[in-house]
């Protein structure tokens, strides 16, 4: 199996990385009982950045190794030590890069300009220690903050040739002979279709002007509907200030003539689009053939006619060369000088929140009320559930945010079902309104009396549960809980056995 040498196209797997947990810890020294917490906090985590490198011409690293990964960050420690930075993963990429989000298809950036910078997935942040976390009303929490995971994409890298001149026309028609004549590029030509598979790069200097100079390989009739080569290289000629058509004017395929392969090629590019802006330039290569300098000199009015500035050229004596390079770089000159100058700038991609702000939005679904919000869903994340006072922490948090007093407005009943984030990924809890705690609870380190009695919600859930293997097999789960519902309002709260003998609705067998 080949090997690739030229990759413009790639899909990445990006992680940044995780932050640090945040430490609960107490200081302890001889004859200080109580020397408070001195729990430090998390690092963040590593971003992963794009960086425009002058010196990487292919994408052909992410076509061998496609899932890239920052590092995390160091968890805090006791002693105030915070936990160290992860390092940020920074990927060079070739200049033109456009960067596309696989999932919603959305062009994120077009990095252009060495040096230019794009934050792709921004670290996790840290978690916070019990240290950061002490107030006057809770002194000595008993418990940290996780933390944050780091932000994962799925991204496509195209490239498009940043060149000044491309070069366009039906394969063997010289461009490759062309490129090799007037710069030092050394691209692969035989006298077959096709020879050039990749797009080929020289560097050309006609006066005082230096420019760059590309090919598109493989156009042909049809290629903007995939037909050929053309159309997975027609975008390396988008950022040209000049097209130049090279049209093979000794040709020996029968039918053929230069004005109608012009006509085809322009008809190619105007299907892709984009491109009717950029100035033309017509060589008729191949003119040291006899055959094709009288062909050339016959179509040569008629192309002038139209407005074209053409030139009679040899890829193998020269002829014509100087002439065709300096109206290259007469056209790259002018769009220099119009163009704006680029500075080099770092990006930072921002996804937008759950509700388009650090606020939060309460809806009612069949699952439960649903709570979507920056701050809520980072806050869950940020909660060990292991630690009743870190979860009787995130209670408070939410209730001085207002989602506590939204969800009594909207109607929400205490032991009724509350989801925070996304729906595929929520975090499920009973409504308990008022437990905002208002001072420090006096409680063994890491607990919380008010989690101590039975949740009515969970106790639903246990019971559908225990109930579902006596279901008929036409009943689904939500059966078996309305059927549940409605015995529980004829008999009152629920103090049987499913199935035992004081279930009002058990059948036993005459």
């Amino acid at each position: 199996m080949a090997v690739p040498t030229f990759v413009d196209r790639v899909t990445l797997h990006v992680s940044a990385g995780r932050g640090g947990n945040g430490v609960a810890s107490v200081h302890r020294e001889k004859f200080k009982p109580l020397g408070g917490p001195d729990g430090g906090n998390g690092g963040p985590g590593g971003s992963v950045i794009l960086r425009v490198d002058p010196d990487v011409t292919t994408l052909l690293d992410y076509h061998h190794s496609s899932r890239r990964k920052a590092e995390a960050g160091g968890h805090g420690a006791g002693g105030m030590r915070n936990g160290s930075h992860g390092a940020d993963l920074v990927l060079p990429v070739p200049d033109g890069t456009v960067v596309h989000d696989v999932r919603s298809g959305e062009v994120l950036a077009d990095l252009v300009g060495p040096g230019t910078e794009l934050v792709i997935a921004q670290g996790g942040r840290g978690g916070l220690g019990n240290a950061a976390l002490a107030s006057a009303k809770r002194k000595a929490p008993g418990f940290a903050l996780l933390g944050e995971p780091g932000e994962e994409l799925e991204i496509r890298l195209e490239l498009k040739v940043v060149a000044d001149v491309g070069l366009v026309g039906f394969p063997s028609a010289g461009k490759s002979s062309l490129i090799a004549a007037i710069s030092r590029a050394r691209p692969k030509i035989a006298d077959y279709p096709f020879t050039t598979l990749v797009p080929n790069l020289g560097v050309v200097t006609a006066g005082e002007t230096t420019f760059t100079v590309a090919d598109v390989p493989g156009l042909i009739e049809g290629a903007s509907e995939g037909r050929g080569l053309g159309h997975d290289f027609l975008r390396h000629i988008e950022r040209c200030a000049a097209i130049v058509h090279v049209i093979d004017t000794a040709t020996l395929e029968p039918g053929r003539n230069p004005v109608e392969d012009l006509d085809i090629i322009e008809n190619e590019l105007s299907r892709y689009g984009g491109l009717d802006d950029r100035p033309r330039l017509v060589a008729l290569n191949k003119v040291d053939v006899p055959d094709g300098s009288e062909i050339a000199d016959m179509v040569l009015e008629e192309l002038r006619e139209r407005g074209l500035a053409v030139f009679s050229v040899s890829a193998m004596s020269g002829a014509g060369l100087r002439e065709l390079t300096f109206a290259m770089a007469a056209i790259v000159q002018a769009a220099r000088t119009a163009r704006p100058v680029v500075e080099t700038k770092r990006i930072v991609i921002r996804p937008p929140s759950a509700d388009g702000g650090d606020d939060f939005s309460v809806t009612q679904t069949a699952d439960g009320w649903q709570v979507r919000g920056e701050k809520p869903q980072r806050w869950v994340r940020q909660t060990d559930f292991s630690n009743d006072e870190a979860v009787g922490f995130l209670a408070d948090r939410l209730n001085r945010l207002g989602v506590e007093k939204r969800l009594v407005e909207l109607g929400a009943q205490e032991g009724d079902t509350v989801l925070i984030g996304h729906p595929d990924d929520a975090v499920v809890f009973d409504f308990k309104p008022g437990i905002d705690a208002g001072a420090e609870i006096l409680t063994r380190r890491g607990e919380d009396q008010r989690f101590e009695e039975k949740r009515p919600a969970a106790r639903r859930r246990r019971e559908i549960e225990e109930a579902m293997p006596e279901r008929s097999e036409t009943e689904t789960r939500a059966d078996v809980a309305r059927r549940l519902d409605e015995r529980r309002t004829r008999t009152g709260p629920m103090s049987y056995e499913i199935g035992g003998p004081d279930d009002p609705d058990r059948q036993d067998d005459a």
